[in-house]
């Protein structure tokens, strides 16, 4: 007999969609079940097969749990702010948000054709203002706490796209959007301070059910290490501190390297005899993204400061200092000892540079990418007062010494930096907060949200690098919600990302116009069971969205710690030629 399932799959899915047995209900007596899969982009091409490998596992999940009788809420959205649909909209002349309409729709039918038990009554799409006014909320509370400021500092900048790029978002020196040259450049940026929440980023992972994978990559990225900061005076009365986790191998400090961007050499530039080339230096580094900077294997660049000398602390000899732009701002202070010795990458800078090479760590299992030694017998040499004492007894006899000696502290350090988090792009959440000359920044009153993005013809990225709404001037221009008087709104929008890092809660509750869920759905749902979605987004979307949530917790919005009980994530499907199946490549192949 022959399955027709032309006829029969669209009788059935008619039928579900008048009879709805998808549909999840608050408060049920039956034990609930919350699988979630992450919301698609809805792009002009449609879905990839890339797509339903996701959907169709977790809808295999979700149907057996209701045959086992619990109570199922499985539901769909649209993740529809961000660069492709603008990008779209510039090149075919289309407003971005009738692109996302018609976008939305084409995947709206394609996902019901494939006929999943979605519950469609559920479903959210992160433009609409309903849904963005609780992005907005969350947005405020933060700025409220002081977890949300704007800082002057070198960003990442897509010279295709013309806007800022988190570090997570730049992926081997190039845009992971568009594929294109990322420059370093000096930006006012809205960021979110996630460092405030790295600890608990970290060490809630033990009391989650990840495939392990996934929190190593989140460990990683978090990347907490235990050392010491040490001061180093220098010659014209000003102090450098580094953040060392080998505090131990002081004595054989022979040099320091500060970072190109660092704001102490534009306060050097009377002491540095040779500042045009130091300039001439900090402009190619500019050029090179933190991939590039940070690749072990790069040959080793860097100018000397002309008039300017560290002292070691220990020994009380000079150190040339040097600008290098393998030293990053945005890890530890932005300037290292070294310690040329004992490190591959100080050995390769000295040799270029010819610098002393002390050793101070002699024995052990040492390695020969990094000429430290790693276990017990390993005898600490030319060290001073350290000297027999083997590498696991001194690190802690030197952290005490520099304490001792009111020159250093001990420190916890994260590699973990605080989110990027403004863009100068038309299409993304408006940040609602006005600049009164008087009052500073101010949250526009709960009351007035949402701050609607308004219509505009024009919304090409400007060519000086700030947002098309910066030229909407009846719009930018407004009253102080403090003092009444003039103010100015916020031009910058908000990245993709923050519509994603709560979507989860709103499924819970979608249509509530009071607050993002009332406290029955949330206390009914939460957490998320089973959360499936790409290990791509390990260090992008899945640690934003956890602390978002752990701040939602805090201020007493949701009850759990931790949105997802559960999470499982599957890789890639290949395109033709090996790649990444992406619409921007063009080697998608459409489920129809």
């Amino acid at each position: 007999m022959k399955y027709d399932f032309a006829a029969i799959e669209k009788k059935w899915q008619k039928r579900w969609e008048e009879t709805k047995p998808y549909a999840a209900v608050t408060g049920d007596k039956r034990p609930k079940f919350y699988g979630l899969i992450e919301f698609p982009y809805p792009s002009g091409q449609g879905l990839h097969v890339g797509h339903p490998r996701p959907f169709t596992a977790m809808d295999i999940v979700t149907r057996k749990k209701r045959m086992e009788g619990y109570n199922v809420l499985y539901p769909i959205g649209f993740d529809a702010f961000g660069l492709p649909t603008e990008n779209y909209a510039i090149k075919n002349h289309i407003h971005p948000a009738i692109v996302t309409k018609q976008n939305i729709a084409n995947f709206t039918s394609q996902l019901k054709m494939l006929g999943y038990g979605f519950d469609w009554d559920r479903c959210i799409d992160t433009t609409d203002p309903s849904y963005y006014k609780w992005t907005q909320w969350i947005f405020q509370q933060m700025f409220k706490r002081g977890l949300a400021y704007k800082a002057t500092m070198p960003v990442n900048w897509c010279t295709s796209c013309k806007c800022v790029l988190a570090n997570e978002e730049v992926v081997n020196g190039v845009c992971e959007r568009c594929g294109s040259e990322v420059i370093r450049k000096e930006k006012s940026q809205w960021m979110l301070k996630i460092t405030a929440y790295a600890q608990r980023l970290l060490d809630d992972l033990e009391d989650v059910d990840y495939i392990e994978r996934v929190k190593i990559q989140q460990r990683n990225w978090i990347g907490r290490s235990t050392g010491a900061e040490i001061t180093f005076q220098t010659n014209i009365g000003d102090e450098v501190t580094v953040y060392t986790t080998r505090a131990d191998t002081l004595f054989g400090t022979s040099y320091m390297v500060i970072s190109p961007e660092h704001p102490l050499l534009k306060s050097w530039q009377p002491h540095i005899k040779n500042w045009d080339a130091v300039a001439a230096y900090q402009e190619e580094a500019a050029r090179k993204s933190d991939f590039e900077r940070g690749e072990l294997n790069k040959e080793k660049t860097g100018v000397r400061l002309e008039g300017i000398e560290a002292i070691n602390p220990v020994t009380h000899k000079p150190l040339p200092l040097f600008v290098s732009d393998y030293v990053l701002m945005g890890y530890g202070t932005g300037v290292v000892m070294g310690v040329p010795g004992h490190d591959q990458r100080d050995w390769e800078f000295a040799k270029k540079f010819g610098l002393p090479i002390i050793e101070v760590v002699q024995g052990g299992d040492v390695t020969k990418e990094a000429f430290v030694a790693k276990d017990d017998t390993a005898i600490m040499v030319n060290s001073g007062f350290l000297n027999g004492m083997t590498v696991k007894e001194a690190i802690p006899a030197m952290k005490k010494y520099v304490v001792e000696q009111g020159f250093g502290k001990e420190k916890v350090n994260f590699k973990l930096r605080d989110w990027v988090f403004s863009r100068q792009r038309y299409w993304g959440e408006p940040i609602p907060l006005v600049n009164c000359e008087k009052c500073g920044w101010v949250p526009v009153p709960e009351e007035q949200l949402p701050v609607v993005l308004p219509q505009v013809e024009s919304y090409e990225p400007t060519d000086d690098g700030e947002s098309p709404l910066s030229k909407m001037t009846d719009w930018v221009n407004t009253t102080c919600p403090c003092c009444g008087g003039p103010a100015k709104r916020e031009t910058d929008t908000m990245p993709q990302w923050a519509g994603s890092s709560w979507y989860f809660l709103r499924y819970m509750d979608p249509h509530n116009d009071k607050a993002l869920a009332s406290k029955e759905a949330l206390d009914y749902w939460s957490p998320v069971d089973w959360y499936n979605g790409g290990m791509e987004h390990t260090t992008l979307h899945l640690l934003y969205s956890r602390f978002w949530h752990k701040f939602l917790y805090d201020i007493g919005v949701v009850p759990t710690k931790e949105p997802y009980a559960k999470r499982t994530s599957h890789g890639m499907i290949l395109g033709e030629g090996g790649e990444k199946m992406s619409k921007s490549r063009g080697n998608v192949v459409n489920p129809n």
